[in-house]
């Protein structure tokens, strides 16, 4: 902390490149604005990743679970939230919950394991408020939503459904193993828009189906900086990357991430 400040403060540093939450990327914000300093900033989501009944179901169970469970949740990218429409949403939770039942939970170093513990314990007793704030408001848990009763800062891996758009757990991220499913109309495209844009945060997003006119315009009108079409998580390195909204601005990755450090001269020589 008293390092960041000090960064953030001096004259002498004339850039600063942040990944972290948004309450620490406004305070950044604040003390390079003394020096007028350059900022570029990465910070919280609450990604949505809309799944359509058009959709190759098997793969986008398989990809959904990647976009929430990968690395314990603990990923800026992860599906905050998932739109699933009306007519496969039942089998989508019941195919799902199937295949954490398969998970195996244990030593992150050991090659074979699915899930292993988060990051440190203030942080998985934060989860576990998450997932009771979830219950107290209504939203059905239907698997997980406690510690794994094993040595270790283990949180199983979780899944919500009946989740509506007031909710703290529709609007809040976890960073954590907790998959958020809301319900949504089938064919209602832009109503689904509509709720998956109803968030300060627009790091990434996600759509599943068949059809490539609806995948494109859902692309378009997402506001999120990345947009991931029938697969998730699948980043690289020529790709810009960066939010909108509270998740920041600015890019890593890509050419326009060099933009960031480059500073344009224009020189004028009259002979």
């Amino acid at each position: 902390g008293l390092v960041g400040q000090h960064l953030s403060e001096h004259p002498d540093v004339r850039k600063v490149g942040f990944t972290g939450s948004t309450p620490t990327g406004k305070q950044i914000m604040k003390s390079a604005a003394a020096n007028l300093k350059k900022v570029s900033l990465e910070l919280g989501g609450k990604s949505p990743l809309i799944i359509f009944s058009d959709c190759e179901l098997e793969r986008a169970v398989k990809m959904g679970m990647g976009a929430v469970y990968f690395n314990k949740g603990e990923n800026c990218i992860a599906a905050g939230r998932l739109f699933v429409e009306e007519s496969i949403h039942d089998e989508f939770v019941r195919k799902v919950v199937e295949e954490i039942k398969k998970m195996k939970i244990g030593d992150p170093l050991d090659r074979s394991t699915d899930h292993g513990p988060q990051n440190h314990k203030a942080h998985l007793e934060k989860l576990l408020q998450y997932c009771e704030t979830g219950v107290k408001e209504g939203a059905t848990l239907v698997y997980g939503g406690r510690q794994v009763h094993r040595p270790g800062f283990f949180m199983e891996p979780t899944v919500f459904t009946d989740v509506e758009d007031h909710m703290y757990i529709a609007q809040e991220e976890s960073f954590g193993p907790v998959m958020v499913i809301s319900k949504f109309k089938n064919g209602d495209v832009d109503g689904v828009l509509r709720r998956a844009n109803a968030t300060e945060y627009g790091l990434a997003s996600g759509v599943f189906t068949k059809d490539i006119s609806k995948a494109l315009y859902i692309s378009e009108k997402l506001e999120a900086g990345t947009v991931f079409i029938n697969t998730y998580n699948k980043t690289d390195v020529a790709a810009p990357f960066g939010g909108f909204k509270l998740s920041g601005f600015g890019k890593d990755l890509g050419e326009e991430a060099l933009q960031e450090y480059l500073r344009t001269k224009a020189i004028t020589v009259e002979y």
